[in-house]
């Protein structure tokens, strides 16, 4: 595969963040953050076009203080409250819509829009990213939604070619599949679904992104509908409409469920494409077998316990797909919690120096600038080389927060992937990767709801000293009494004292099994 030129110059337009990380005691409930895009709703049409142009300096500098503001975390408390109540229940952040699950309703659209980002030689010789297609073409937005809409199509070809803008045309280009999240002022989260190929044609060419925005996470499925994308660009620009529009006009499926497209090819007549969501919807959005094949169960297990733990994060490689597949699966290890802090799969070049802020985040970037993020000043940072298969920072005493006991367990549960022949389908070692991390939270946590005290009104309100004195293993409260001051955790209960109807169907599932085989052992 074809790499763009060496020797780009580093990028000035991105500025730093400034505000300092708050220390872990002060705000128990911490404001959940990410790269921030703003909304835009889709507006259903048949048109289809590329935006007009926009002025480089003032892209850049535009999208630059986006990410900056976007980085620093906010630490408001939602509502004052009396000592007392705050002694025992500290307040906590409300979630933000669509951060909480990857599980999706039916009949939603399949896609915001698709658009096309191709590279177009600027005054000094270089290639800047433009979108050239759009589909739909949104009209009649009102001011605000079209300036939102703007910013949002400014970031949108910095992720389509995060790897600098010093490219030459070429005649021969493996295509790609990789994926970047943009995250909303409102805090829901929109994905951007990536192949990029070359063109079809004689002599040497620049290759293009066909990228599909939607709020759905489902990678298998749009790798799919990408597939699709791309054979239908090999006969012509023209024959994608049809098929995006006639995606477009299908519902969303529910778990387990299939939709039938039907698509017309020219010289090949209409085609019936069947598209099936997984049975288990929180793993419709993982490969664990790119991060397996990888990263040794010794390595995964200390990057799981940093995530736990909301640290720094930074993963490397070359490849956009490794980047894009590896950080999507070590965000699904966390389940039924969500990393809510900034997330970028795969960060584009001139946006390096903005993303390594004394915040947490989990981020993407190709191997290519190891320089620049060793050079960056981060403490409490993990540095994975995806590549090598190793650790080229950590601060240490990763192997010493998990409970040795359930550690073991888990590294024995990964372990016996590796040593078993009967496990040859990405679900089934899906389901294998997943059990081994839901069971971990189960013994931890598993017991939260009965630490909900629930008022007449219906409200509830989660006890955190009776909760963690109920464990009784040391070394799991020790645990426990830190994941319970962190984002996530926060999140997770907020939602919980909301309703006494259990979110996250699958996890609940879990504890129940998980209780009923302790009281079947203690009757035996």
């Amino acid at each position: 595969m074809p790499q763009p030129v060496p020797g780009a110059p580093r990028s000035s337009s991105a500025p730093r963040p400034g505000p300092a990380r708050p220390s872990p005691g002060k705000a128990k409930a911490r404001r959940a953050e990410a790269e921030r895009s703003p909304p835009g709703r889709s507006a259903r049409g048949r048109s289809a076009s590329a935006p007009a142009p926009l002025r480089t300096g003032a892209t850049m500098a535009s999208i630059g203080s986006f990410f900056r503001r976007s980085l620093r975390r906010s630490g408001r408390r939602e509502a004052k409250v009396d000592a007392s109540a705050a002694e025992s229940n500290p307040a906590r952040v409300p979630q933000r819509p669509g951060e909480r699950s990857s599980v999706y309703s039916a009949g939603q659209f399949f896609f915001e829009y698709l658009v096309v980002v191709s590279l177009k030689k600027t005054s000094d010789g270089r290639y800047e990213p433009k979108i050239i297609y759009q589909f739909p073409k949104r009209e009649n937005l009102l001011k605000g939604q079209k300036e939102e809409e703007e910013r949002l199509l400014q970031a949108i070809p910095l992720f389509c070619f995060p790897d600098g803008n010093n490219w030459a045309p070429v005649t021969e280009f493996t295509s790609e599949t990789f994926s970047f999240v943009l995250t909303n002022v409102d805090g829901s989260r929109k994905i951007g679904y990536c192949r990029r190929l070359l063109p079809s044609g004689r002599g040497v060419r620049l290759p293009e992104v066909f990228c599909i925005i939607s709020c759905l996470g489902c990678f298998g499925l749009f790798s799919k509908i990408l597939d699709e994308v791309e054979k239908r660009r090999q006969i012509s620009m023209a024959v994608i409409y049809p098929f995006m529009q006639g995606l477009r006009e299908s519902p969303f499926p529910a778990p387990g469920k299939s939709v039938t497209i039907k698509s017309f090819i020219p010289e090949s007549g209409t085609e019936l494409i069947e598209l099936t969501r997984p049975v288990d919807a929180h793993l419709e959005h993982v490969e664990f077998q790119a991060l397996l094949q990888r990263l040794s169960p010794h390595l995964i297990l200390p990057i799981f316990a940093s995530a736990v733990l909301e640290r720094r994060l930074i993963f490397l490689a070359e490849e956009l797909s490794v980047l894009s597949q590896c950080i999507h699966a070590v965000a699904a290890l966390l389940y039924p919690f969500t990393w809510a802090h900034t997330y970028i799969p795969v960060v584009p070049e001139c946006l390096l120096d903005t993303v390594c802020c004394p915040t947490p985040f989990m981020v993407g970037i190709q191997m290519r600038h190891l320089e620049r993020v060793l050079d960056q000043p981060m403490e409490e940072a993990l540095i994975v080389d995806l590549c090598e298969g190793k650790f080229l920072q950590a601060v240490g005493d990763e192997e010493e927060i998990l409970p040795i006991k359930l550690q073991n367990e888990m590294l024995t549960s990964l372990n016996r992937h590796n040593n078993n022949n009967n496990i040859h389908t990405s679900e089934q070692v899906n389901t294998l990767v997943s059990e081994a991390f839901v069971q971990f939270f189960v013994r931890m946590v598993g017991h939260y709801p009965s630490h909900i005290k629930w008022s007449k009104n219906g409200s509830g309100t989660f006890q955190e000293r009776a909760f963690c004195k109920a464990i009784t293993s040391k070394t799991s409260r020790k645990f426990v009494k830190k994941f319970v001051k962190t984002n996530m955790f926060a999140l997770f209960i907020e939602e919980a004292e909301k309703s006494r109807i259990p979110q996250e169907a699958y996890f609940q599932q879990k504890i129940a099994e998980y209780h009923e085989q302790k009281k079947h052992r203690r009757d035996s």
